[in-house]
């Protein structure tokens, strides 16, 4: 294996990379960006979704599709001469040190410009550390730990809002519905796995709650991948709260409302913070179950009106072998290829630190992407400070935005009077 700073890093770049290495400009035939997601496991499904989701969006920067949204005209990445953009991808298996170690491999071997990934949090973590080392990019499409962008590096970058955003936007909803119906939100019951996103999603919740003056009835931690949530749902059960509001993934998200359902208890609401619930894996699993199920989300599939790109970006996903609608998880990650598309037209160069100062400067309005976002714009820490979530609720068989009321789509089923 050749030394990382006599590698080549693109394949019609002769150039050099690593920390204090600059890419020299030769004429750019594909610009490779490393991906990595959990491809295998029992998280498959979320990893082959986020694949034909960048799939989509390089499509539409490759193509000739003619969206309205930035970079939906097509014919490449128009500042760095139409070159195409080529995605590489390796499986995490969810195991933050397998992730490390295919970042680096895409870094010192394959030659991306960029990273971008990768579902869980915990992944998360050591892909952002190995890219800072190396000082390429990590574009955090999906993972949503407000930790993550504290780590003080220089190299990280998440277009997504974080739990903090999320989190506060639920607590605004029951305010808002309270206020508009009567009826008030009084208690919460927390259920979480205990990984980075379910621990530092509990912790939130638990402060803005005790903000709102709503008492915390049980904050009940679980081990992720956990066989059985029979004893968690009796305890939520007996805790009887208005509003359970759990943060797992999809396998334990299944388990909770199976479990919930032997015990026979039904919640007057569940308020989940996306993840496994917004999986179509879950609705499936778990079938009329997950009627009235409420979620914070980042994209709202029906906001039509708000981002006329939304039906040919998301017939594109759906061809593209997905066979089914985007969701949160799927929008936010073919966004993040959005972004680091237009940061390298504008950079004009695979440089790196060009691309890092061409992301500080990104300043996207949220009506050119298909996120109901007010924009992209990056704080000094890398985290997008315009991106404002939403509220949705399974209803009859599809998501619906129910929240903010200026761009809800139906009106929200909410009855938790006793």
């Amino acid at each position: 294996m050749k030394r990382i700073k006599r590698r080549t890093v693109l394949t019609a770049v002769g150039a050099s990379v690593g920390v204090g290495f600059a890419r020299r400009a030769r004429a750019v035939e594909e610009v490779k960006i490393g991906a990595v997601f959990p491809l295998s496991g029992n998280a498959a499904a979320i990893g082959q979704d986020a694949r034909h989701a960048l799939e989509t969006m390089a499509e539409i920067i490759n193509g000739r599709h003619n969206i309205p949204m930035l970079l939906g005209e097509g014919g490449g990445l128009s500042g760095l001469g139409g070159a195409k953009v080529k995605l590489l991808f390796a499986d995490s298996q969810n195991n933050p040190q397998i992730a490390r170690s295919a970042a680096e491999r895409f870094i010192t071997q394959d030659g991306v410009v960029a990273v971008i990934g990768s579902y869980t949090s915990a992944t998360a973590v050591t892909i952002s550390q190995i890219c800072n080392r190396y000082q390429i990019p990590y574009i955090s499409a999906d993972n949503s730990s407000p930790s993550l962008n504290r780590q003080g590096l220089e190299w990280f970058f998440r277009p997504s809002p974080t739990d903090i955003d999320f989190t506060k936007a639920m607590f605004d909803f029951f305010a808002a519905i309270g206020e508009k119906t009567g009826e008030k939100v009084q208690s919460i019951a927390i259920i979480h796995e205990n990984s980075v996103f379910g621990s530092d999603s509990a912790k939130l919740q638990a402060r803005m709650a005790e903000a709102a003056g709503i008492k915390v009835l049980a904050n009940i931690s679980y081990q992720a991948n956990i066989p059985s949530l029979s004893v968690e749902a009796e305890r939520l059960r007996a805790a009887d709260a208005d509003v359970v509001m759990p943060s797992s993934y999809t396998s334990d998200a299944i388990l909770l409302m199976r479990a919930m359902h032997d015990a026979g208890y039904k919640p007057r609401a569940i308020m989940a913070q996306d993840a496994g619930f917004i999986d179509p894996a879950f609705i499936a699993a778990v079938g009329p179950l997950a009627e009235g199920l409420l979620s914070r989300s980042a994209f709202a599939i029906d906001a039509v009106k708000q981002r006329p790109a939304i039906p040919a970006v998301n017939a594109l996903f759906r061809n593209s072998g997905a066979n089914k609608d985007l969701n949160d998880l799927t929008a936010r990650e073919l966004t993040a290829l959005q972004v680091l598309g237009d940061a390298l037209n504008r950079a004009k160069s695979t440089n790196n630190m060009a691309l890092r100062a061409a992301l500080r400067a990104t300043d996207i309005p949220g009506n050119q992407t298909i996120m109901p976002w007010a924009g992209v714009k990056f704080d000094e820490t890398g985290q997008n400070i315009k991106g404002n979530p939403v509220i949705l609720q399974y209803q009859k068989g599809q998501w619906r935005a129910v929240f903010p009321f200026e761009i809800a789509t139906a009106a929200a089923d909410w009855h938790i009077k006793r």
